[in-house]
């Protein structure tokens, strides 16, 4: 009977030391974490805009001022706007004149979208950038653009069994040959040359090749005096075969770099690749070498996951391994807002997504794309208008 009193005052002053600590804590429903800052000074709040395939901002002069208007009052700081899709430009192009004799999209004659777009910006706020979205790719399903291979079949990139490569519908140049490379070279520099834009961007296809490409005669041949003579493997995905020819993009990388700095020292390089490693493993992006080498001003990898703990791992992979500390002002990643019926972003995805950029130090995001960005314009307002304090 004595053991059970005192087991039992024992249990009373726990219970009153328990019932103390609880009234000292603060409650849970009036702790809330303080908000991330969405807007960071000079970072990249950016937005795609694609062909008009796609959406209407290039209707009219009118359509883009008002489209840009809005971007411009919800935060968006920055617009990468697809110059080159199909063997067309969405400028008029001398190049693209001497070589197919098609000067423009067929949509745009009589106009220049592009100065359009930067005379339109430029009293906003927004940087402009040109945005080589086909890269070496030509067409689509033998659709347009297709005259660029016909005009130069040697141009086609071809796999081991010496066929086209085509992947996904795209038909793709040999982006490892060199009069490829100086013919979208070309391309790039005449807009740098001719506009006032603040930079020019690839992405997943520019540059890049799928993997199985690479066995053009002359690109074989490269590599055979570089290798005693010996044939480049039949297999495709041999890891030093698929990084030899990565290393021949990195080099043309570099040259891009170059080339643009040379003519405008403050043009911005921007590139948009898939995911490392895969985007090596699949297109021979190598990217990573060209943050390392100082080849690219800004790197935007295309995240696009629909789920966010799928983004969130996708993410700390990237800042923590593939970029480094000094890097990270170069990382604005890529976020997937809708893919077509299937998939549509809430907006607490976006909001995490957000957030959990500036929790991995990511001051910038670029959103694909524009239709997406105009359906969620209070939600983004919202965000942005979260500046350090």
């Amino acid at each position: 009977m004595y053991c059970r009193k005192i087991h039992y005052r024992f249990l009373i002053v726990v219970a009153a030391l328990l019932s103390n600590l609880a009234a000292a804590a603060p409650s849970p429903t009036t702790t809330v974490a303080p908000a991330l800052p969405m807007r960071v000074e000079g970072a990249i709040r950016g937005v795609w805009i694609p062909t008009p395939d796609h959406t209407d901002f290039f209707t009219t002069r009118a359509t883009i001022d008002t489209q840009l208007r809005e971007l411009a009052d919800v935060g968006i700081s920055t617009v990468f706007v697809v110059m080159w899709n199909q063997g067309r430009t969405l400028y008029p192009s001398r190049v693209m004149k001497a070589f197919t004799g098609v000067e423009i999209d067929e949509r745009m004659r009589g106009r220049d979208p592009l100065q359009e777009i930067i005379d339109a910006a430029k009293p906003l706020g927004i940087k402009v950038f040109a945005w080589f979205e086909f890269g070496f790719a030509t067409d689509m399903n033998g659709g347009k653009g297709r005259e660029i291979a016909e005009i130069k079949p040697q141009w086609v990139a071809m796999n081991a069994a010496g066929k086209p490569v085509i992947k996904n519908g795209f038909r793709w140049l040999n982006a490892l040959d060199g009069e490829v490379q100086d013919f979208m070279l070309s391309l790039m520099m005449e807009v740098v040359e001719k506009y006032d834009v603040a930079g020019i961007q690839g992405d997943d296809r520019l540059p890049a090749m799928p993997s199985e490409g690479g066995y053009n005669p002359g690109t074989v041949a490269l590599y055979e005096a570089a290798h005693e003579g010996r044939p480049p493997p039949s297999n495709a995905k041999d890891p030093a075969w698929v990084q030899w020819r990565a290393d021949r993009l990195n080099h043309f990388m570099a040259r891009i770099h170059g080339e643009a700095k040379r003519r405008k020292p403050t043009i911005v390089i921007s590139m948009a690749p898939s995911v490392f490693p895969w985007s090596r493993e699949e297109y021979l992006q190598d990217w990573p070498a060209w943050v390392r080498n100082g080849w690219v001003d800004n790197i935007s990898p295309q995240l696009y996951r629909k789920d966010f703990n799928a983004y969130q791992a996708t993410l700390r992979a990237i800042t923590r391994a593939q970029v480094g500390e000094t890097d990270i002002r170069r990382l604005t990643p890529g976020i997937l807002l809708d893919a077509g019926k299937n998939y549509r972003a809430s907006d607490q995805t976006i909001t995490l997504m957000l957030e959990a950029n500036r929790r991995e130090g990511v001051a910038g995001e670029v959103f694909f794309f524009n239709e997406g960005v105009r359906a969620r314009l209070p939600l983004l307002k919202k965000l942005y208008a979260r500046s350090p304090q």
